[in-house]
C-alpha cells in the first residue's frame, strides 16, 4: 500500500511540473516558429501576442531580458533594459507590483526565466511576448536602436536562431 501512495504522490508531482502548450497560443505567422516557441518555453508566464502588445504599447511596462550587446543593436519602442545573465532588480525601481509588464528576448526563453523570478518578487501582472523581439519584426513592427531612432537591424543571437527571423526588410546580425 505504501509503494502504491508513494507511485501515487510521485505521478502527482511529475505532472505538476510538467506544463503543456496551451491550445490557444498567440498568433504567430509562422507554424514552424510556433512550434520551435512552444517547444521551447513551458508557458509558467501568461503569454502576450506582438498584436496584441502593439496595440498597447503606450500603456504598459517593457523589459527586455536579452543581452546589453543585443538590446544596443535594436529593441521595441520604450522597452528598458533588464537584461539575463547580469539581471538586476533594481532596474524595477518605482514599477508597482501591480503594474502590468511585458517582457521579451529572442524568442521568449530567457524573458519567462525573467518573468518567473519577477513572480516570486511579487509582480502580479507579469507577461511574456509570445515569439519576443524576432516576431515583432516578423510582423513589420518597428525597432530602433540604442539611440531610440528606427533601425532595420535586429541581433539573432546566433546564425542558428536567425533562421526563425524571416522579414526580408530586417537586417540580421549576431
Amino acid at each position: 500500500m505504501k509503494k502504491i501512495l508513494a507511485i501515487l504522490i510521485a505521478l502527482a508531482f511529475g505532472k505538476l511540473g510538467c506544463t503543456q502548450a496551451p491550445a490557444e497560443r498567440p498568433y504567430v505567422s509562422s507554424p514552424a516558429f510556433d512550434k520551435k516557441i512552444s517547444e521551447t518555453i513551458h508557458f509558467t508566464v501568461p503569454t502576450i501576442g506582438v498584436r496584441e502588445l502593439k496595440n498597447i504599447q503606450d500603456e504598459v511596462h517593457i523589459f527586455d531580458a536579452r543581452e546589453w550587446k543585443e538590446y544596443e543593436v535594436s529593441h521595441i519602442k520604450g522597452a528598458h533594459y533588464l537584461g539575463y545573465d547580469n539581471f538586476d532588480a533594481a532596474r524595477l525601481a518605482g514599477i508597482p507590483k501591480d503594474a502590468k509588464i511585458v517582457l521579451y528576448c529572442s524568442i521568449g526563453y530567457r524573458s519567462e526565466k525573467i518573468g518567473e523570478k519577477l513572480q516570486k518578487m511579487g509582480y502580479s501582472q507579469v507577461y511574456n511576448l509570445y515569439g519576443s523581439i524576432f516576431e515583432w519584426v516578423n510582423e513589420g513592427f518597428p525597432v530602433v536602436g540604442i539611440d531610440e531612432k528606427p533601425t532595420q537591424k535586429i541581433h539573432t543571437y546566433n546564425s542558428k536562431w536567425s533562421q526563425w527571423v524571416d522579414h526580408e526588410k530586417v537586417e540580421k546580425v549576431w
